[in-house]
């Protein structure tokens, strides 16, 4: 009888200082980001932010005014809640169906779509993202305000207005001579938020080959804002090369993905990984 007991003292003592890993759930437990990876983003995360605050006071304003979309797609769900913990919380997915597969399980991430986006996987689309930085056309704009509107009542989608600003075949987006005429009819959709213009720039081995596609951004901003102020001031533009110049030239959300995730291989995704 003694020894039963003595085993149930043990018992007793071992329940009470039982660590939190030891009483977590198996899913729990494989929830939980690894540390090493934390602080590796986490350093990833303050370079970035470093060069952001530099840049943001070459054009006059403070890191605060920009923010980090970092670009996860091909990351998969446990290195992505590691970035989560490191404060990369806000990210940016290519495409709808792989978003889909990670946001249930990265708790505490807002995601943004950055890639094109298929009418078939509009509803979809507006049901998980906090903002569509895509939308390339006034038929897919008509779509979402709909959609919206049955989604999400009473709250409307952000989104901003991709341009292709050097009217590269091989982008998608508004053409700049096209945007004044067709911007209006997007502006009075009831339940989308246009909050400003997005450009994918050019693939160049200097930065600096980039500026002038962000001057131009900024510049039709400038434009289409003068006449028609319900356009938001949002200027979604830069990656990981091209960064530091477009917010000289006036972006207010850059999307980073290399500089933060390392060299990754781009397979098929419509958007090179940068």
């Amino acid at each position: 009888m003694l020894g039963v007991a003595l085993a149930g003292g043990r018992l007793r003592r071992r329940d009470r200082f039982m660590s939190a890993a030891d009483t977590a759930t198996p899913n729990e437990q494989d929830m939980s980001p690894d540390p090493d990876e934390v602080a590796s983003l986490a350093a990833a995360r303050a370079r970035v932010l470093e060069r952001i605050e530099e840049a943001a006071r070459r054009s006059g304003r403070t890191g605060s005014d920009v923010r980090l979309v970092a670009v996860s797609k091909t990351i998969p769900a446990d290195r992505l809640r590691a970035a989560v913990a490191a404060g990369l919380d806000l990210l940016g997915e290519n495409r709808v169906q792989e978003a889909l597969g990670k946001v249930d399980e990265v708790p505490g991430a807002r995601w943004h779509l950055i890639g094109p986006l298929q009418a078939n996987k509009a509803r979809r689309a507006v049901a998980a993202f906090a903002m569509i930085e895509a939308v390339d056309s006034a038929g897919l704009a008509a779509r979402l305000d709909r959609i919206a509107a049955e989604v999400r009542p009473g709250r409307r989608l952000p989104a901003l207005l991709q341009v292709n600003v050097d009217v590269d075949p091989a982008k998608a987006g508004f053409r700049p001579d096209e945007l004044p005429g067709v911007l209006p009819g997007i502006l009075d959709l009831p339940n989308l938020d246009v909050r400003g213009l997005m450009t994918v720039g050019r693939l160049v081995a200097d930065a600096e080959a980039a500026r002038p596609t962000f001057v131009a951004l900024r510049r039709l901003s400038e434009q289409l804002r003068g006449a028609d102020p319900r356009l938001g001031a949002d200027l979604s533009m830069g990656m990981s090369d091209d960064y530091p110049v477009a917010i000289d030239e006036g972006a207010t959300l850059v999307r980073v993905g290399r500089a933060l995730f390392g060299e990754r291989p781009d397979h098929g995704h419509d958007h090179p990984v940068r």
